[in-house]
């Protein structure tokens, strides 16, 4: 990185001439900076709550940065807490509120948000001394511990709509790097060289899909240029932090715009290669619709502020998946629900080396995808008990996604709809009156018809599907 590229000498936008009141700030927030500037050190709100104040959008987070050591912040407060060992940073505690405080770098490194360290939540003791700065052989940072002055801590931010200080001595903008005019722009440039910037951290490249997504910003060309050359860094990343990551980008109440910006770059296969693979593939790129579908409304529900699972959305993104390695491993017309779980197990153990999914979000994922054939079972009083599972009202919504994208059969949706709504004494009328029946493995399509489809199924045609 070329740091002579940018000035050391900030552009001071004065109180005057920005947006920016303090009744938009987080009163703990306030707190901090105020009780950090009477003890004499510098104190700045950072980062992307400053960006999001110049543009009108209430932060949903407030971090300071500070010439206070971590050790110096735990002092002032009793509420601190020092977390990470190779990224310190002191966490204020007011109640579910944490304000992030981090003593300001002496050069660039990932931001905290960019870099989960997995010593993150291990309690800092005085007695622990900070490790230096490390940087591996293909240029991403390790590890960056070595503390400086604000000019100098500019250079660990990576856009610079990011990089702009507000400064509670006076309330004026400190900008080090034309980010106060990028924001005006909406515009996402990196501070430096952008293949340099990429290369020590690749999640850089996620983030500004992210950030893109999330503000409507565009790029800067230099900045946009390296990503797709650049996206097979992602493959280096640990698939924990990807996992983080993935949640941000498709959790946050922007996940269709994220997607697709993801597809545009090409950075998608580098976290989900066997959804990617099955996308393209004319049996099972229905899946894809259905993903898209499923964020539209995953961000609709956000907004709406109703609750969301990182499960659902990782059946969407798997459901493709799956479906290629059953109908893959399956030589017969009828794939039972043990094949559709050992394909999902499979597809699961290989999807670990990319984006890690955590047990407590995998195991109900299983379980959701493998309740799709019982849907079908519509006769006898056990089938009533699928009402009951605690994973119904996913696998329904997941089943009415696949009924949308003509994937399932519509009068199994409708039964099911309609069966909710009956009393007790009822839905026993209606399944002790209805014929026996199998689960069929399509959707809700007969055995016959499912034999016959397999005999002439040519490019295009959906597989057998649950």
């Amino acid at each position: 990185m070329n740091e002579s590229s940018t000035p050391h000498i900030p552009t001071i936008i004065p109180r005057s001439e920005h947006p920016i009141s303090r009744a938009a700030i987080s009163a703990n927030a306030l707190k901090v900076l105020y009780r950090l500037k009477e003890a004499g050190y510098q104190a700045f709100l950072v980062g992307g709550a400053v960006r999001d104040l110049l543009l009108g959008v209430r932060p949903k987070d407030f971090d300071v940065a500070t010439n206070a050591l971590p050790e110096e912040v735990r002092r002032l407060f009793r509420n601190c807490r020092l977390i990470g060992r190779r990224f310190r940073l002191a966490h204020v505690h007011f109640g579910s509120e944490i304000i992030e405080v981090a003593t300001f770098r002496a050069a660039a490194a990932p931001e905290r948000e960019d870099a989960e360290d997995p010593d993150a939540d291990a309690p800092a003791t005085a007695a622990e001394e900070p490790e230096d700065r490390a940087i591996d052989p293909r240029g991403r940072i390790l590890r960056d511990n070595v503390y400086g002055t604000i000019e100098e801590d500019v250079w660990r931010r990576d856009f610079a709509a990011n990089a702009l200080y507000y400064n509670i001595e006076d309330f004026s903008v400190w900008d080090f790097a034309g980010g106060f005019a990028d924001v005006a722009a909406r515009r996402l440039r990196l501070i430096g060289d952008p293949d340099a910037r990429y290369r020590e951290d690749p999640v850089r490249m996620l983030r500004a899909m992210r950030f893109a997504a999330k503000l409507d910003f565009t790029f800067d060309p230099p900045t946009e240029a390296p990503v797709a050359r650049l996206a097979s860094l992602l493959d280096g990343v640990p698939p924990a932090r990807l996992f983080d990551e993935t949640l941000k980008l498709f959790l946050s109440g922007y996940g269709a715009k994220s997607y697709a910006l993801l597809r545009r770059y090409g950075l998608f296969e580098h976290l989900f290669p066997l959804a990617a693979a099955a996308f393209v593939q004319p049996p099972y790129a229905y899946s894809e619709q259905m993903l898209e579908i499923g964020l539209q409304s995953t961000d609709e529900r956000i907004g709406a502020d109703k609750a969301v699972t990182p499960t659902f959305l990782f059946a969407l993104l798997l459901w493709g998946a799956v479906l290629r390695e059953m109908n893959e491993r399956n030589a017969g017309p009828a794939p039972d629900v043990a094949q559709l779980l050992d394909a999902c197990d499979v597809v699961l153990k290989k999807q670990q080396s990319r984006v890690a999914i955590p047990r407590r979000f995998s195991v109900p994922m299983r379980e959701l995808l493998m309740l799709q054939p019982r849907f079908n079972r519509r006769s006898g009083v056990k089938s009533l008990g699928l009402l009951h599972h605690p994973r119904f009202r996913a696998a329904y919504d997941f089943l009415m996604l696949r009924v949308q994208v003509g994937a399932a059969d519509p009068d199994v949706a409708a039964w099911w709809t309609e069966i909710q709504t009956l009393p007790q004494e009822e839905r026993l009328q209606r399944v002790q009156a209805r014929p026996g029946q199998a689960p069929a493995a399509d959707g809700g399509a007969s055995s016959s018809r499912r034999r016959r489809r397999r005999r002439g199924r040519r490019s295009g045609t959906p597989p057998a599907a649950p």
